[in-house]
């Protein structure tokens, strides 16, 4: 299923492709996507051009996205995610968008073992002292990040980075390892790690963060708590059209 969904995702980016080209987009055999491919063709949601060989979405996808569109609002995409995601690391959950040179949090779920109950939701955060803004900060072009760098950056705490220098070390790691971790940098006492969620054409339109306390959120818990929120990124991305390889 989640191959056949890919493969759709894929032709909606790219307007037709041949089984040569999803295969190598998705890194699949061509024998995979050839079977999928008749399977959609057969439901209606892919039609071949005959005479060029390619593919494209078909007159079904319409049918089903106009279904969709009754059904009500973008961040369904995630709520399921975000809530199965606290559920399993048991700390605050929040999707973040940005803003300018901010970062705004537009969805937040509680984990059972948060110890705090302050609705992030609507409240805008600095880019450089988060980990949801240097998520952005590391995605963003070269141009916008050395305007944010230029900047006069505010220390909130001891622990802020300010040094533009470090910070761009900083963010080439966030793009090495998919994910960005702060501690103590815009608040003290608490730390957050963040992934990217990607649109339909790989560009990073929001980030999923997980945020906890220290003693709990640390460098020893950091890289576990890491591997699920890259999955849950990696999932909502997925339902907002971003293909997934494999």
């Amino acid at each position: 299923m989640d191959r056949a969904i890919s493969i759709l995702q894929v032709l909606a980016r790219r307007g037709s492709a041949s089984v040569t080209e999803i295969a190598g987009v998705l890194g699949l055999h061509k024998s995979t996507v050839f079977r999928l491919l008749a399977t959609l063709d057969a439901r209606g949601l892919v039609e071949q051009n005959a005479e060029r060989g390619r593919y494209q979405l078909g007159y079904g996808v319409v049918q089903l996205a106009a279904g969709a569109t009754r059904t009500g609002h973008l961040s369904l995409l995630e709520l399921t995610v975000c809530r199965e995601l606290a559920e399993t690391v048991g700390e605050t959950v929040n999707v973040a968008v940005r803003d300018g040179r901010w970062v705004v949090s537009v969805d937040q779920v509680i984990g059972a073992a948060a110890v705090t109950t302050v609705n992030w939701v609507g409240q805008r955060s600095p880019m450089h002292a988060t980990s949801a803004g240097k998520v952005f900060l590391a995605h963003m072009p070269p141009d916008q990040v050395d305007a944010v760098l230029a900047e006069d950056l505010e220390r909130y705490t001891p622990h802020t980075m300010v040094d533009p220098i470090v910070l761009r070390e900083q963010l080439g790691l966030v793009r090495e390892r998919g994910y960005a971790s702060t501690s103590e940098e815009h608040e003290m006492g608490l730390a957050a790690v963040a992934a990217p969620i990607r649109s339909i054409d790989g560009g990073v339109v929001a980030s999923v963060t997980v945020s906890g306390p220290t003693f709990r959120v640390n460098e020893d818990t950091i890289p576990g708590l890491a591997k699920h929120v890259l999955a849950a990124a990696d999932e909502i991305s997925q339902r907002n059209g971003h293909p997934k390889r494999g």
